[in-house]
């Protein structure tokens, strides 16, 4: 079925550097981890040639599909025509704002992979089911002292948990990329842990984890003008000494939002 479509379309391998999942058993098993219920509205992100879109549709009650390429527009209309289960939103996924959703399953843009993940996050909604780049997925569902914790892991841990769902071979999509995929499951919740700025707590993250092979002390010290504090040598002797005495990625995300919150208190005085 899937091949049919792309001959019927005339849509080839290398279309636009796109690579269209076309394996039915991983897009029947992505759909099957979204729990879809009849009464939610799934918002996908880049819908290609439709072949997630169908199997959402079978499943929700409305589906969002939001696609930047018109030539890829023009086979979603023609392939489900003006169905009252789908909204089709012709545009730059970075540009556009969703109407309201429950949950959203997608195969995302890989080189956009980060800007498109914390647009999400400044939404309310359920359950993602998301697509990435293999060696971002393990960066985004990383935990401290691993080699894949980064300030993605931090950053995510911050606004959900995540998990790895499966692994997808090149052979899954037509053409076959280069890098391998990955699925992974995040579920929006409250941090688990106080932050007094979210901006000041992520700008933190991101700056620290730019040396991440330096100890703390020594990061901080380093990003003193970023981190909006003159008297950073002198201030640095009350922040914890065994916090500063480890590097980046041996921190918890809450010792993280310590150190931050400490440093924001002072900032404002």
């Amino acid at each position: 079925m899937v091949y049919e479509i792309l001959r019927k379309y005339g849509i080839r391998g290398g279309y636009h550097d796109q690579h269209f999942l076309i394996d039915e058993r991983v897009l029947d098993r992505i759909v099957d981890s979204a729990d879809i219920k009849s009464h939610e509205t799934i918002l996908e992100i880049g819908a290609g040639i439709g072949n997630l879109t169908e199997r959402l549709m079978a499943k929700a009650g409305h589906v969002i599909a939001v696609e930047r390429d018109p030539e890829l527009i023009y086979v979603l209309k023609d392939r489900f025509g003006e169905s009252d289960k789908l909204t089709l939103i012709h545009g730059d996924v970075l540009d556009v704002e969703f109407p309201a959703f429950d949950k959203v399953v997608a195969n995302l843009p890989y080189s956009i992979s980060s800007e498109i993940t914390f647009k999400l996050f400044r939404y309310n909604f359920k359950l993602a089911i998301l697509m990435y780049q293999y060696e971002f997925a393990q960066r985004l569902v990383a935990h401290a002292n691993s080699k894949d914790y980064s300030r993605l892991s931090v950053n995510a841990h911050y606004f959900a948990d995540t998990s790895m769902i499966m692994k997808i071979p090149r052979g899954a999509f037509s053409p076959p990329p280069e890098v391998l995929s990955a699925v992974v499951e995040l579920k929006p919740r409250p941090s688990y842990f106080e932050v007094l700025d979210e901006k000041y707590f992520l700008d933190f993250v991101t700056a620290v984890f730019g040396q991440r092979r330096k100890k703390m002390r020594n990061s901080i010290l380093k990003n003193k003008q970023l981190l909006g504090i003159d008297d950073m040598k002198e201030f640095i002797h009350e922040l914890p000494q065994e916090l500063l005495d480890k590097r980046p990625e041996n921190l918890e995300p809450e010792e993280f939002a310590e150190l931050a919150n400490m440093m924001f208190r002072h900032k404002q005085k």
